[in-house]
């Protein structure tokens, strides 16, 4: 008897989590500052980003509430997620509405002082996003990013970099240095 070949390794499972991150250390303010995905919706629409916010808020020890704050149609929207602990540190499931809908998270790499690269992946597809504490992150910062986004085979031609103007900075309270 012939047997099946095992299912390919997630794109997910290859990538570490942080090590050593206190769930504590993630709350607060977030600024989106670039994704890079497959998503077609993205792609169509990239020219129309608008600035946008995250705030995290540690609910149990374990699991994190995420509400994002974006522009959409000249309105202000609030997203609110729950972030629920999976198998091992520094990762998560997002459960949304209907059967296919699980998204697993990995906190990939973070200086909670500056920056967090987030991994996001639904069914076989995968994005990774990068937040700042400001709207501006350091060079260094966005080449790691970089880095990450090609490890798990994108490209250039799916990312995309969030704008840091628009009003929200100010109605959102963003201080500079």
């Amino acid at each position: 008897r012939r047997r099946r070949p095992p299912p390919p390794q997630s794109p997910l499972e290859k990538v570490a989590a942080q090590e050593g991150l206190s769930l504590h250390q993630l709350s607060g303010k977030w600024f989106l500052v670039g994704m890079a995905s497959r998503c077609s919706y993205l792609a169509e629409h990239s020219h129309q980003l608008e600035a946008t916010t995250v705030t995290v808020t540690v609910l149990d020890g374990q699991s994190l509430a995420i509400s994002t704050f974006r522009k959409l149609d000249r309105m202000c929207w609030e997203i609110r997620q729950h972030y629920l602990p999976a198998q091992a540190p520094g990762r998560f499931l997002l459960k949304g509405e209907g059967r296919c809908s699980k998204v697993d998270v990995v906190v990939g790499e973070a200086d909670p002082s500056s920056f967090i690269i987030l991994y996001y992946q639904k069914g076989r597809s995968i994005s990774v996003k990068l937040y700042g504490r400001t709207s501006l992150v350091s060079d260094t910062v966005v080449d790691k990013f970089e880095q990450r986004v090609r490890a798990v085979g994108l490209s250039e031609d799916v990312t995309y970099y969030f704008p840091t103007y628009g009003g929200w900075h100010v109605a959102l309270g963003e201080t500079r240095v």
